[in-house]
């Protein structure tokens, strides 16, 4: 057994091979990495991988040659969050290895080999919204991220240089970058090698198609010229050029100075049967395999400025939500597999929702303001991204409007009471929803389009429509007549249909229910995200069951015993 620490609680990992998942917490902080050092200087910050081979999240492997399993990369999701938090003042970021001639040989095999297929898939998952959000840092705050390659880095440790906006490789007549998977493993790169490969670094495909089937991969000249790298570097003038050129990322970056704000431990509590934050609760019905959240709305009115949303730090109500989201979303869908269907309602006040709905456009350009934006993007791309059935309920006490109405845009289903529970409380104020700028851009899927626009794709004058319902307090018929909500009913109906539709998800294949939503939330345009999500992930999904790659005698269990795979030759 090994222990996973946490800031509230101790979780107890259990064996990753196991059907059930290990038991996974997705707190940490500096003082308590094992696999990466952060150090701060000035403007410019680095990041060294030096993984502990004897600390993998569970037993069964050993994490040498600085690969990498959960738990390195849950220590590199908090390193780019306090990067982005608590170190406003960083322009640039240097990634970098701590051993020898090796950055990073990608994901531990062994751990792939024994885990199940659920944890192979969410390991993936997790793993490559951190990627996103490092490219992220980079496009909307002025972060520049250059990998450093001191040595080799294969499969997934050329993916993570593949998230920087450069991509050094150090000469010195054996490091090579590489994406063995496919000759090596029988399965995909699965964290956006593919896709960034060709898609972000525009190698041409027959080279792409070279690179990705060449085990040694390739270094030098070769890397450089086809694209696979920025430069390569001797190592005599190593330093010399890392920092040049993280001096000149940073003197060029437009992120603005402040002064950072603590990333406190996160305030949870845990039961059996539920997890709360402030503003957020979650009670788990297992019996119903189904998850019931409520996120609430402010106490209190907005601060006053961007100065005294600066000082509210982790209380400000926008990032305690996001933070409180983003947490429970990684914790559910990693420890809690069975509860396939997400209820989502709010509760508050809806004139203080909007209004701190307001502030993030008004203080846009405050940096914390700004980021805090982001923040709530990136939880709720983290929701349209899970493999869960996700259902609104709007009634009475709700508060559906303006960032919150995201929440319920982002689910399958939408049900609205008409009026309000005559026999609970005839004088409540009925339910309301309220679109704002923050439906129509703020907060974009991975596909580029808002909730909105993604809601009434190729339906433009339905779109028109409800954008220039904007501001209005839309009760249920109306909320119906715009197209905002999947249907309204009244009490009389209300709990009832509720209660069939819930039951009834709750028997459908969750397979079938997974590949159904994956297919119908992302509409329109495909972008690098929709690709690495949908394309990707589809296929290595499928791929990881199959046994060519995870079978008795598949590549994943082979791979080191010096016997190559046993392949079924046919094409399916």
């Amino acid at each position: 057994m090994t222990v996973l620490e946490t800031d509230n609680d101790t979780s107890e990992a259990r064996d990753g091979s196991a059907d059930q998942a290990p038991v996974v917490g997705f707190d940490t902080r500096p003082d308590r990495y094992r696999h990466w050092r952060l150090d701060v200087d000035g403007d410019i910050a680095t990041l060294t991988l030096s993984v502990d081979e004897n600390a993998g999240l569970v037993e069964g492997y050993a994490l040498k040659m600085n690969s990498y399993d959960l738990g390195v990369d849950i220590e590199l999701y908090d390193a780019v969050q306090r990067l982005r938090f608590e170190h406003p003042e960083v322009k640039a970021v240097v990634m970098t290895g701590g051993l020898e001639k090796m950055f990073c040989a990608g994901a531990n095999i062994r751990m792939l080999a024994q885990s199940s297929h659920a944890w192979k898939v969410n390991f993936c998952k997790f793993t490559n919204e951190t990627r996103n959000a490092i490219e992220e840092a980079s496009t909307t705050s002025g972060q520049t991220w250059i990998a450093a390659l001191n040595g080799t880095a294969a499969g997934g440790g050329y993916e993570l240089a593949l998230a920087c906006d450069e991509i050094v490789l150090v000469d010195d007549g054996a490091s090579t970058v590489s994406l063995p998977e496919v000759p090596l493993l029988g399965v995909l790169p699965g964290t956006g090698g593919l896709t960034r490969v060709v898609d972000k670094r525009h190698v041409r495909k027959d080279r792409a198609d070279l690179f990705a089937t060449k085990s040694e991969g390739y270094r030098g000249a070769t890397a450089v010229d086809w694209g696979l790298i920025d430069a390569t570097v001797p190592r005599k003038s190593w330093t010399e050029e890392v920092t040049r050129r993280a001096r000149s990322a940073a003197d060029a970056s437009s992120r603005p100075a402040g002064t950072g704000i603590e990333l406190t431990p996160l305030e949870r509590r845990e039961s059996d049967d539920a997890l709360s934050y402030p503003y957020l609760t979650a009670v788990l019905d297992r019996d119903a395999r189904r998850v019931d959240i409520t996120v609430e709305g402010p106490t209190d009115e907005p601060p006053a400025d961007a100065r005294a949303a600066r000082a509210q730090g982790v209380g400000y109500w926008p990032f305690a939500v996001a933070r409180a989201l983003d947490d429970l979303v990684l914790r559910l869908r990693t420890n809690e597999q069975t509860l396939g269907t997400w209820v989502l309602r709010t509760s508050g006040d809806v004139d203080r929702v909007l209004a701190y709905d307001t502030q993030l456009g008004e203080l846009a350009d405050d940096w914390f303001v700004h980021e805090t934006t982001h923040y709530l993007k990136r939880s709720l791309k983290r929701l349209d991204v899970t493999s869960r059935s996700l259902v609104a309920v709007v009634e009475p006490g709700s508060c559906f409007v303006g960032l919150l109405l995201e929440l319920a845009l982002a689910c399958d289903r939408q049900y609205m009471l008409e009026g309000v529970y005559e026999d609970v409380d005839p004088d409540a104020d009925p339910a309301v929803v309220v679109l704002t700028g923050s439906n129509d851009g703020r907060f974009p899927m991975g596909n580029g389009l808002s909730r909105l626009a993604s809601r009434f794709w190729g339906h433009d004058d339905l779109l028109e429509a409800a954008r220039a319902r904007s501001g209005e307090r839309l009760d249920a018929r109306a909320a119906d007549a715009a197209g905002l909500v999947t249907m309204a009913l009244d009490d009389i109906d209300f709990e009832e249909e509720i209660r069939i539709v819930l039951e009834e998800r709750a028997s459908l294949s969750p397979d079938a229910l997974t590949g159904m939503e994956a297919n119908h939330r992302f509409v329109g345009p495909e972008t690098l995200e929709t690709k690495i999500f949908g394309r990707l992930t589809a296929w290595q999904n499928w791929i990881f069951v199959r046994p060519n790659a995870s079978g008795p005698e598949g590549a994943l269990r082979r791979y080191g015993t010096g016997q190559r795979g046993s392949y079924d030759y046919r094409r399916v």
